[in-house]
C-alpha cells in the first residue's frame, strides 16, 4: 500500500521510509555521509514491533441488485459471498441490503450512519441508462445517480463507492467530491452490457497475491482496481471481442477519473487519481495490524507530505530539503511509538 501506485513507481529516496519493511536500504543517504535519517531508520525498525490490533473504524454496506437472468443472479450471489468473506477476514463490520425494499432500506441506512465511521458502499448488480439518467436496478424500485448523491451529500466522513454494475460510469461525477473515492466498472452510462469488473475486484480485495503489486502482503483498493481492470481487458483480448467496459477511479475530488492504462504509464506533470486509493486496505497484513486506525491515518497524511516535499526538492535546495524530510521522518517515527 503506497501513495505512488506500483512499487517501481516509488521514488528511490522515499522508498526507504514509507513502510518499515523497506527500511533496510535508504537509497537517498549519500556515500561517506551519516545523516540523522539513518538513526530514524533504526527507530522505525524498533517501533515496528510496537502497537496492538484495534477495531476497524469503518463499515461496509453491500447492495445486491436484481438478478435479471438466472445466470447473472448466480454471479451476483458469488460476488456478495466473496465480499462477505473478505470483510470477515479483515475484521470489518458489514451488512447486505437486498430484496424488494432495497432502495428504501439503503436510503434509511445511509441517513443513520454514525458520523465518526467511514463507509465503503459496494453496489453489485445490473445498471441501465435511459438516455438521461443512469440507474441501479434493485429488486424493487430502482435508484439513480442523483438519488444516491443526495443520500450521501450530508456525510462528512470518508466514503468509498465501488459501483460494479453496467452503466455505472454515469454515477461517477454526481458522487465525486472531497473525501470520496469512487470506482465504476464503466467509463460512461452508455456501456450497458454486463460488467465483469465486479467479479475480479471482489476476488482481489480480500488479499489475492497476484494483485499485490508492491508485495507488502496486502491488497490496497488501488491494487484491486488495477488487477480487476487488467483482468477484464485480458478477457476481451483473449476472446477476440470488443471491450464493452472500461473501469474508472476518482479519488482526488476533481470529478475527472483515471483509467488503469494511465496509472501504468503516467504522463509527466499530470495529476492522476490513485493516491488515496493506494492507502485504503480491507484486509490488513500482519505488519499493518500493529497500527490502529488513528496511527494509520496519521501515517497516511505524513506519507502524502513526504511525496509533496519530494516534488519541491529542486526548488528548496538540498540542505533545506533534507531538513524538512528529517522533520517529517521524525513525526513518522512517532506514529509508530507507544
Amino acid at each position: 500500500m503506497n501513495p505512488f501506485g506500483a512499487r517501481d513507481a516509488i521514488p528511490a529516496d522515499i522508498l526507504g521510509f514509507l513502510r518499515p519493511k523497506h527500511l533496510a536500504a535508504p537509497n537517498f543517504v549519500r556515500p561517506l555521509s551519516v545523516k540523522p535519517e539513518c538513526h530514524l531508520v533504526l527507530i522505525l525498525l524498533l517501533l515496528l514491533f510496537v502497537g496492538t490490533l484495534a477495531a476497524r473504524n469503518f463499515d461496509v454496506i453491500i447492495v445486491r441488485g436484481a438478478d435479471g437472468e438466472m445466470e447473472y443472479g448466480k454471479k451476483f450471489t458469488t460476488q456478495v459471498q466473496v465480499w462477505r468473506a473478505a470483510c470477515a477476514k479483515g475484521g470489518v463490520p458489514f451488512e447486505v441490503i437486498d430484496g424488494v425494499e432495497t432502495t428504501a432500506k439503503l436510503e434509511k441506512r445511509l441517513a443513520n450512519l454514525k458520523a465518526d465511521r467511514s463507509l465503503w458502499l459496494v453496489l453489485i448488480g445490473h445498471g441501465t441508462f435511459d438516455g438521461r439518467e443512469a440507474m441501479f436496478n434493485a429488486e424493487g424500485p430502482d435508484f439513480d445517480a442523483k438519488q444516491l448523491a443526495a443520500w450521501l451529500a450530508p456525510l462528512q466522513q470518508e466514503v468509498v463507492i465501488i459501483h460494479t454494475a453496467s452503466s455505472s460510469g454515469g454515477f461517477l461525477r454526481p458522487l465525486a467530491g472531497k473525501r470520496r473515492v469512487v470506482i465504476t466498472s464503466t467509463k460512461s452510462p452508455d456501456e450497458v452490457f454486463y460488467a465483469r469488473f465486479g467479479e475480479h475486484i471482489a476476488e482481489a480485495i480480500g488479499g489475492l497475491p497476484e494483485a499485490d503489486v508492491d508485495q507488502d502482503k496486502q491488497v490496497s483498493l488501488l491494487e484491486a482496481f488495477r488487477h480487476a481492470s487488467k483482468a477484464v481487458a485480458m478477457f476481451y483480448e483473449n476472446e477476440g471481442r470488443l471491450d464493452t467496459e472500461h473501469a474508472l477511479l476518482e479519488d482526488n475530488g476533481d470529478g475527472v477519473a483515471t483509467r488503469r492504462e494511465a496509472l501504468e504509464a503516467p504522463a509527466a506533470e499530470v495529476q492522476l487519481d490513485g493516491e488515496r486509493a493506494a492507502q485504503l486496505v480491507l484486509v490488513l497484513s500482519d505488519e499493518e495490524k500493529k497500527l490502529n486506525d488513528k496511527q494509520r491515518a496519521e501515517r497516511d497524511v505524513l506519507e502524502g507530505q513526504i511525496k509533496k516535499l519530494r516534488g519541491q526538492q529542486a526548488a528548496l535546495g538540498e540542505e533545506t530539503y533534507y531538513q524538512q524530510l528529517e522533520k517529517l521522518l521524525r513525526e513518522l517515527a512517532a506514529v509508530y511509538g507507544p
